[in-house]
């Protein structure tokens, strides 16, 4: 459902991404792993068609995510490390705005199910978001990409600053999503996070997928040090 395709995407001097190719089926949740700057966030700028490649394509269930951004965009669920919403406006009330600029609507009722089913409590849900912690203002955000019923999810860096709870808690919904058939790529830099979620890690340095590996072929010591082997040559 996610397909990335020899993608060159350059800044000035700067190659953010060099020859990149990775592909997500549906039903997997992809790890891409790296430091700041790595190509990470332009990866996933691109699948959102934000960005436009120098040369390479990118796919999102089929569709060119650059030629047919629009549509390609219907298929998608983005989950970034800051979810931005209205603070005066209850959690119930932010997703209902959000559906609806989607062209979605929703009883209360249903609303309510959703964020419940994302983890966040009954009483919090009708309460203003600016009392919410980053965790709480995240599981909103994934609500709105729930409700959307989205085919590929994109997260970039979505568990940081997350406590552990709200962690394992953000685990557990993707591969929740997995198991609807959703493809799931998820750029982080958190070493356990990508373990205990993801089905595949790859790892990206300088633009460059240096290594790929399937997450049950490794213990997570033993991925921290292929990951630092990989950072220091």
């Amino acid at each position: 459902m996610i397909k990335v395709k020899n993608i060159t995407k350059t800044f000035k001097a700067f190659k953010a991404l060099n020859n990149l190719s990775l592909e997500v089926a549906g039903g997997e949740i992809y790890g891409l792993l790296g430091s700041n700057g790595a190509g990470k966030s332009t990866t996933i700028n691109i699948l959102l068609g934000f960005l436009e490649p120098d040369s390479g394509e990118a796919f999102v269930n089929s569709i060119n995510a650059t030629s047919e951004t629009h549509n390609a965009r219907k298929n998608i669920g983005y989950i970034p490390e800051n979810v931005n919403l209205y603070p005066y406006l209850t959690g119930i009330e932010n997703l209902n705005y959000f559906c609806s600029l989607g062209g979605k609507n929703h009883s209360n009722e249903k609303l309510i199910e959703i964020l419940i089913e994302c983890g966040l409590d009954l009483i919090a849900t009708n309460k203003k978001v600016d009392t919410y912690s980053k965790g709480m203002r995240q599981k909103v955000g994934i609500a709105i990409a729930l409700a959307k019923k989205a085919k590929v999810y994109l997260l970039d860096e979505p568990a940081s600053g997350l406590d552990p709870l709200a962690s394992t808690e953000l685990s557990a919904l993707l591969k929740k999503l997995s198991r609807r058939g959703a493809a799931v790529l998820m750029a982080s830099h958190d070493i356990f996070r990508v373990r205990e979620t993801c089905n595949r890690i790859g790892i990206l340095k300088a633009g460059k997928l240096v290594k790929e590996m399937e997450t049950s072929s490794v213990t997570t010591e033993e991925l921290e040090k292929i990951y630092i082997e990989y950072m220091q040559n």
